[in-house]
């Protein structure tokens, strides 16, 4: 078995058994109230901006869900195990922060030996029109030391900011698709100053390696560090016309690293009660962590990894079915486009690529991260390569480069689906479309194979990927130029002379 699949194992992305028993002796944490105390607490509040009350805004406790009535209060029969009272943030208001530029629209319920709660919520308008907005998706940065720290502080948060910037008066957010750090907990601190630096709100979705996971016995108690500073793992928020969800589908099964993509019944039966109040046919865009689905078995002819993609995957898809969904996951640390169940899934490229040992993931995406450009309810999106021009979505290679296609011309164009269209031209004259298919990209077999490649991590391998996209020329051609027009009608391209013999 390769190095790099042995390390995925050894993350629990393999998983296949759940019989998985705790060390003999270890300590536990145990939960502050035991979980059969169903000890009730009546919470009730208003949700108002300016003084005014804001009517039908939906309030939860990651059980039940009501809305505020026509003075914009609300009452919620909650208990004493429930952890946060939360609002799904509705359009038109700005997005509420702590000083570090995490969303704030909880209160922490949890602990509370009182039947009595008041938790009041005040939202500020927006000036802006959200109906034009921006989402910046940022898939695992996944900082595990120093160095990495730094890279993240110094890298990603500078092109992030700068990105920002370019688009003007228009609202931008942002959202961190898990993974934020490497099972160092301690290094929120470092993640949480890169976002202040990036300068607009972001939410955060909880990762495999963001939970406790030390001397902790169950899923429920996995996410205790991640919640004590960003508030629940799942929940809702509006922005413009499009309606968002958060969702925690790491199920950690209580042993080391040990998780399957999952998600729980207590978070679907929350998300029939958010849809629920969310008209038919919106665009609903749904993050998490693990992908609900990828190719990635099928490219590597391996039977479906538990760890890698949501086991109950169709209860979700079906929930989503009324609407203009989309899903966005990490966790691969490739890019990919997959349409399953009727839905779009985005799995994106990661910040950190491979795990920061260079500038490309292992499929060949550069480290980078998503854009996503809504206007009204339709969504238009790009890859932001850091450190690179917005329009740097494709890179070439000459013939003899591409491992077994000595006589072809490769480019590898990570952010493709099958409504791009890829052309390449000899000396200026169209030649046609170039053909796709599966393989490993040129520059990741040459910077990741091998034991003692990448120096910081040499058990990264090449993994294949379908982006990839070839063609044979006609001989002495002396330029080629590949065009690669999205879904959207922008055109990107890149130029390279032919060797000399």
């Amino acid at each position: 078995m390769p190095l790099r699949r042995e390390f995925l194992k050894s993350l629990g992305l393999f998983s296949t058994s759940l019989g998985l028993p705790f060390t003999a002796g270890a300590t536990v944490a145990l939960p502050d109230e035991p979980v059969h105390k169903l000890s009730p607490v009546r919470i009730r509040g208003k949700v108002s901006a300016g003084g005014k009350g804001l009517r039908g805004v939906p309030v939860t406790d990651g059980y039940s869900v009501v809305q505020t009535n026509e003075s914009g209060t609300y009452e919620l029969l909650s208990n004493r195990t429930r952890e946060f009272v939360y609002i799904t943030l509705p359009s038109g208001y700005t997005i509420p922060t702590h000083a570090n530029g995490t969303a704030q629209f909880y209160q922490r319920v949890g602990g509370s030996k009182k039947g009595e709660l008041t938790a009041h919520f005040d939202l500020k308008p927006n000036p802006s029109d959200d109906s034009r907005h921006v989402l910046l998706l940022l898939a695992d940065p996944q900082i595990q030391n120093r160095f990495e720290a730094d890279q993240l502080l110094q890298q990603t948060a500078p092109d992030v900011s700068a990105l920002v910037k370019s688009y003007g008066d228009r609202p931008v957010f942002g959202i961190g698709c898990g993974d934020l750090v490497f099972d160092h907990l301690e290094l929120f601190a470092d993640y949480q100053k890169a976002v202040s630096l990036m300068g607009v709100p972001f939410f955060q979705v909880i990762g495999n390696h963001d939970m406790d996971t030390k001397d902790v016995r169950s899923d429920e108690l996995s996410g205790n560090t991640f919640k004590s500073l960003f508030g629940p793992t799942y929940y809702s928020f509006n922005r413009g016309e499009v309606h968002y969800v958060v969702l925690d589908d790491v199920f950690f099964l209580g042993n080391s690293k040990q998780y399957i993509g999952y998600l729980p019944e207590e978070q679907l039966n929350w998300l029939e009660q958010d849809l629920a109040l969310v008209e038919k046919g919106k665009t609903v865009i749904v993050s998490l962590h693990i992908p609900v689905f990828t190719g990635a078995a099928k490219r590597k002819n391996e039977a479906e990894s538990m760890g890698g993609v949501v086991a109950n995957r169709q209860e979700l898809y079906r929930m989503l079915q009324p609407y203009k969904a989309h899903i966005m996951s990490g966790h691969t640390h490739f890019n990919e486009k997959v349409t399953e169940g009727g839905v779009l899934e985005h799995v994106h490229g990661t910040v950190c690529g491979a795990w920061w040992s260079g500038p490309i993931c292992y499929d060949g995406t550069p480290n980078g991260y998503g854009v996503y450009e809504v206007n009204g309810s339709t969504v238009n999106w790009y890859y932001k390569p850091t450190g690179k021009d917005r329009n740097h979505q494709l890179r070439p290679y000459l013939p003899g480069t591409n491992p077994g296609k000595p006589d072809e011309l490769a480019a590898n164009i990570w952010n493709a689906d099958p409504e791009w269209k890829i052309t390449w031209y000899e000396d200026g004259i169209r030649k046609g479309q170039m053909r796709q298919e599966t393989g490993l990209d040129p520059l990741s077999v040459e910077l990741h194979t091998g034991t003692e490649k990448p120096e910081r991590r040499p058990w990264v391998e090449p993994q294949p990927t379908d982006h990839l996209y070839v063609a044979r020329l006609s001989p002495d051609v002396k330029k080629v130029t590949i065009e690669a027009t999205d879904r959207f009608g922008k055109t990107y391209s890149e130029s390279v002379e032919m060797k000399k013999a």
